[in-house]
């Protein structure tokens, strides 16, 4: 089967086609700024699919297995947007485009956050009234799955990292994640390279109440204008191990 992977992330957009299970080609297009754009050129440079699978960041409470894309699935990601505003607008777009490409070619969405669904109850609990309606999910799931599928035999206990311009950890007992660092969104955890990761959310109510800051300037603040580009001026790895010896940021 003629299958095209689509991965539209936060910063890049990565396009692989498989022939069965052996890859025949690879797209990586880093430093996107117009995604539709950019993905649209993508997709007119393969030849048509019999299938294309998307990486989709949040699955919420109801999707924890892939799934076949119809008008369903999507109302049901719309509605998640407020949960990963970064990654599932895009996502979208990217299904959009290759329905407006391939109308007739099926789309399957595998969902990052389904490896975590196994998590144990402790680790999914937030320190917060059940009735807000929030948890944990983590996220990089698929990263995770694959790793470990490449890994196997893991050692019982083991961490797994996946670091890019998103990052985040996970911890194995068994093969199985019993914590993780992010949360209910993929902006929590450690610090990456727009987003802040965890925060004392005095902070949030700080720069809300005394600076008066709106919650579209606090989402901007800890999804594009934090982590690595807030302490170093970028979140470029590369240009950061270079400038390491000479910056002190």
């Amino acid at each position: 089967m003629a299958v095209l992977c689509v991965n539209t992330g936060s910063s890049s957009i990565k396009l692989a086609t498989f022939d069965g299970e052996r890859a025949t080609a690879r797209i990586a297009i880093d430093g996107v700024r117009d995604h539709i754009a950019a993905l649209a050129g993508a997709l007119a440079s393969v030849a048509e699919p019999e299938v294309v699978v998307h990486r989709i960041v949040h699955g919420g409470d109801a999707h924890v297995a892939p799934a076949i894309v119809d008008a369903p699935l999507i109302a049901s990601l719309e509605q998640l947007v407020p949960l990963a505003p970064l990654h599932l607008p895009l996502a979208l777009a990217g299904i959009a485009a290759v329905f407006e490409r391939w109308p007739a070619v099926p789309q399957v969405a595998c969902f990052d956050t389904a490896f975590h669904a196994r998590l144990p109850e402790l680790a999914r609990r937030l320190p917060l009234p059940g009735t807000l309606g929030v948890r944990r999910y983590g996220f990089h799931g698929l990263s995770y799955e694959y790793v470990s599928g490449v890994l196997a035999p893991l050692p019982p206990r083991c961490v797994l990292a996946h670091l890019g311009s998103g990052a985040s950890l996970v911890a194995l007992r068994d093969g199985a994640p019993i914590d993780t660092t992010m949360g209910l969104t993929p902006t929590g955890g450690i610090a990456m390279a727009t987003r802040t990761g965890d925060l004392d959310p005095g902070v949030l109510i700080y720069l809300a109440r005394e600076k008066r800051m709106t919650i579209d300037q606090l989402e901007r603040a800890v999804e594009r204008e934090g982590g690595l580009v807030a302490i170093a001026g970028t979140g470029d790895m590369k240009a950061l191990l270079q400038r390491r010896d000479a910056d002190a940021r």
